[in-house]
């Protein structure tokens, strides 16, 4: 994870113990202390009297970042009241872990001015300011016993799903006509207009005019020649 900007931000140091340090008194046993370096900020732990080999510190320092600058120096010494004090070990402390997740509970090695191995020692790194997990932004939990609370928001209605159209295609009750129960027929009534056809010939028993437009058969005509007039009614009585 980018541990960008760290300048100007706090951290958190604390040397909390050492562990099977090398052992630079013949005699007695040994009182270590500790620095710790970042850039130009240098502390010193409180001297572990007759700490050994396994002194035990348990100290804070606060130190200010420097873009660029992500490891720390470590130093550990033997106190003497006579002489000079004892180089017991050195080591460099990586901070990316701290930069990243904003905490590193690790020890660390030591060597001594040869090389060779000096003990280790044990820090517990606080950055605050560090970048938080991308699943770190959700929602915090709810106290226990609170009532739930839901945070899902349906969503609109317009945007998502049409306007129900279930009565669009239906009329509503009693939108038809009553069917009725004789045919749909029309009536034969006078509002009708009349027929085009043309009329209806004349009722029995009136004499049909002359037709004068038919002129006389000619002589020669197929049919027969009417009978001998008789007077009277016809026919005439036997």
């Amino acid at each position: 994870m980018a541990t960008h900007g760290i300048q100007g931000n706090l951290l958190e140091v604390t040397v909390v113990s050492c562990n099977k340090l090398k052992d630079t008194e013949w005699i007695s046993r040994q009182d270590p202390y500790v620095c710790v370096e970042y850039g130009s900020n240098r502390s010193r732990t409180r001297t572990c009297t007759d700490g050994g080999k396994n002194p035990t510190f348990q100290e804070k320092f606060v130190y200010t970042l420097i873009e660029g600058l992500r490891e720390l120096n470590v130093n550990v010494w033997n106190s003497n009241t006579i002489k000079h004090d004892d180089f017991i070990g050195s080591g460099k402390v990586q901070l990316a872990k701290a930069l990243s997740q904003g905490f590193d509970d690790s020890t660390w090695p030591l060597q001594s001015k040869t090389g060779r191995h000096a003990g280790e020692v044990r820090l517990i790194i606080h950055y605050t300011s560090a970048n938080k997990p991308a699943g770190s932004h959700g929602l915090a939990p709810q106290p226990y016993g609170a009532p739930q609370t839901s945070h899902y928001t349906a969503p609109p209605q317009h945007l998502s799903y049409p306007p129900p159209t279930s009565a669009a295609p239906y009329p509503p009750p009693g939108g038809y006509p009553t069917p009725s129960p004789y045919p749909s027929y029309p009536p034969n009534s006078g509002g009708y207009p009349p027929s085009p056809y043309p009329p209806q010939a004349a009722p029995y028993g009136q004499p049909y005019p002359p037709n004068p437009a038919y002129p006389p058969p000619p002589h020669g005509s197929h049919y027969p020649p009417p009978g001998p007039q008789y007077p009277g009614p016809y026919p005439p009585p036997y």
